[in-house]
């Protein structure tokens, strides 16, 4: 069995709670939170993640468009870009497979980006297996 690691942070802020409890319109229209992630071994130091971003999408011009995985010296190690709003699904959830995370890398940091503010929302640091 593959070895899965979760971490889920209910941002008292957005008035809910990770993983779909919160409606359309329901995210600050502020920066990109992360406000869960999973963590998926592949083997061979490949990883899955399943990322949940809440932001406020008002449209193309004030989105969330991508969230990365980070090492803990800051060298990004998998992007995965949003490609349009989600203003009628928030919080929204998408993976990234494949992600090579160097050996001795005890945890990673995920964080958003959106198209106005870029970074700066509330980030989410999962550890990972050794």
């Amino acid at each position: 069995m593959k070895p899965v690691f979760s971490a889920v942070l209910a941002l008292a802020l957005l008035g809910g709670t990770a993983g779909g409890a919160l409606g359309p319109g329901t995210a600050r229209a502020g920066e990109a939170d992360v406000v869960a992630v999973e963590a998926v071994s592949e083997g061979s130091g490949s990883w899955r993640f399943h990322v949940t971003v809440a932001h406020g999408d008002t449209g193309w011009d004030h989105y969330a468009d991508k969230w990365d995985v980070v090492a803990p010296d800051g060298t990004v190690l998998g992007t995965r870009v949003l490609v349009h709003p989600h203003e009628a699904e928030q919080p929204f959830t998408r993976s990234l497979g494949g992600v090579e995370i160097p050996a001795g890398t005890g945890a990673v940091t995920l964080r958003a980006h959106d198209s106005e503010h870029g970074y700066g929302g509330q980030e989410l640091t999962v550890e990972l297996a050794k």
